[in-house]
């Protein structure tokens, strides 16, 4: 399998960017919607990151309508909710904002299936699934499955998978372990 700076991804303006942009940085990977209950905190905690690690962290925001979907909008449509209405008051994102993908089933984006072939639970919350079958919408429904919007995934400096963090560890508590590679 590649590691993960072999691989690309497209942002929300259409430019594709190769991982290995990010040689030499730490990076934060969260699977994220404009229309969680945890948009605002989790998108300002990213924020506060990116300030708090400035030029040595890389936090990649990648949208997906695959959890309860709250990420109807796409393109520029997902940079108008987070600066008018989640988080709102002119709210611009310090990371990098990816276009919308899906992060499980068989159309999931090549970064997410590296990052959860190499990190496949949570290591806060090994029993994360999703328990109500009415929301998987996606097939093959796999163990290693993301569970929710804002998951997280860290990543050393040289592209290999550190830590897996469920939706319900908050993003800033994140701090400590990206403290020991930067």
């Amino acid at each position: 399998m590649a590691g993960f700076h072999s691989l690309s991804a497209r942002t929300l303006a259409g430019e594709v960017v190769k991982m290995d942009k990010y040689r030499g940085k730490v990076v934060l990977v969260e699977n994220t919607a404009s229309l969680c209950g945890t948009t605002v905190r989790d998108f300002t905690q990213m924020n506060e990151l990116c300030e708090k690690f400035s030029g040595k962290l890389a936090v990649l925001a990648f949208p997906t309508n695959q959890f309860g979907h709250q990420e109807n909008s796409g393109g520029q449509e997902i940079v108008n909710a987070l600066k008018h209405v989640r988080p709102g008051n002119g709210f611009t994102f310090k990371g990098e904002l990816f276009d919308k993908v899906e992060a499980n089933g068989e159309n999931e984006h090549p970064i997410f299936k590296f990052l959860k072939k190499s990190l496949p639970i949570p290591s806060d919350d090994p029993e994360s699934l999703m328990s109500n079958p009415q929301f998987l919408i996606w097939r093959p429904v796999k163990r290693t499955d993301i569970a929710w919007n804002f998951e997280k995934f860290l990543i050393g400096p040289d592209g290999t998978p550190i830590k897996r963090y469920s939706r319900n560890f908050l993003t800033a508590d994140i701090a400590a372990d990206i403290a020991k590679y930067v």
